[in-house]
């Protein structure tokens, strides 16, 4: 099955998981990661679940599931190994408008979940269409690795300065092009080295933008400014 991969805004939504096992838990643990409301239809819990109740981080419905028990809801999860039950819950929440997951069934989802790697805003999807998981673990393993803390500290930076230049008015004139010649080793060197105010100035040089009177100006940035850009605009 061809998948089309999007992200999904969860921010204050109300999800729903049916099951709380094991599997419950890893569900649970994502929607908490995304910031959605969850609640948890399961007759027992698994400890760390038990625990997020008592801090108050989720709501528990303590039985089993019931056919109403999806309205309201926007995303439900399915974590059980009873494939009866996941085209129950899928057949009713459809019905009430709200999308289903449910772990490893496929034939009775409208999304599937990818394995994730998370960098700060870094988030990246992996997925082989649910025909391989252990693959898609793989992959994932293999990028979590690859993406060092200064991925992270590199995409705050590129976001700070983003969102700065476009209170300036002049984030559209700067060319996709000019921004990844920007983004090379020496930048990445200095945020290893947490000198964020250099980094942060040295990357405003690169694009042409104005360096800030605070912001110290990294050893031989004059020689590195191109020309064309020497000046303030």
């Amino acid at each position: 099955m061809a998948y089309y991969p999007i992200f999904v805004e969860l921010k204050n939504k109300p999800c729903l998981v049916v099951g709380g096992g094991e599997i419950g838990l890893q569900k649970v643990r994502g929607l908490l990661a995304a910031e959605a409301r969850v609640t948890v239809v399961s007759p027992e819990l698994h400890p760390a679940l038990a625990e997020w109740v008592a801090e108050g981080r989720i709501e528990h419905v303590a039985r089993a599931y019931c056919s109403d028990d999806a309205t309201g809801f926007e995303i439900v999860m399915v974590a059980t190994d009873d494939r009866s039950a996941n085209a129950q819950v899928r057949a009713e929440s459809r019905a009430r408008g709200a999308w289903v997951n449910a772990a490893d069934d496929p034939e009775n989802c409208d999304f599937i979940l990818p394995a994730v790697v998370r960098r700060g805003p870094i988030t990246i999807a992996i997925s082989t269409g649910g025909g391989s998981p252990a693959m898609a673990r793989r992959v994932r393993e293999e990028l979590d690795a690859y993406f060092t803390e200064d991925f992270e500290a590199l995409a705050e930076l590129l976001a700070e300065v983003r969102a700065e230049l476009k209170r300036r008015g002049v984030l559209l004139q700067i060319p996709q092009d000019t921004w990844q010649a920007a983004i090379d080793g020496r930048l990445r060197s200095l945020l290893a080295q947490r000198r964020w105010g250099q980094a942060k100035a040295l990357l405003l040089s690169r694009l042409g933008a104005p360096i800030l009177p605070q912001e110290p100006l990294p050893t031989a940035l004059a020689v590195e400014r191109p020309a064309a850009q020497s000046t303030a605009r």
